[in-house]
């Protein structure tokens, strides 16, 4: 996956196809990122660069819960691909 603005828009679809809200905001996050679960609002750290933003949302996709039947084909396949890379390297996106 490359860390450029059509990736990060890609991540950000399987949340919103969710029904997630995403949201860059300031603060001290120590992960980069702060789930509200019960109001499906993603929160994350406004500082982060691209790169910084894609590893985020890579670590915290497959620890929410993402309707899949509701993606599309496009963002069901970065989901699977996503799960695998986490469940083969959880350390890393390589």
């Amino acid at each position: 996956m490359k860390f450029n603005d059509q990736s990060l828009r890609k991540l950000e679809a399987i949340l919103s196809q969710s029904d997630y809200v995403i949201r860059y905001e300031r603060g001290n996050f120590q992960s980069g990122w702060c789930l509200l679960e019960a109001k499906k609002v993603v929160v994350l750290n406004k500082f982060l660069d691209v790169e910084g933003r894609i590893n985020t949302l890579i670590d915290l996709i497959p620890q929410i819960t993402i309707h899949y039947d509701r993606l599309t084909i496009e963002s069901q396949r970065l989901f699977d691909e996503v799960n695998k890379k986490v469940i083969k390297s959880p350390d890393s996106f390589t």
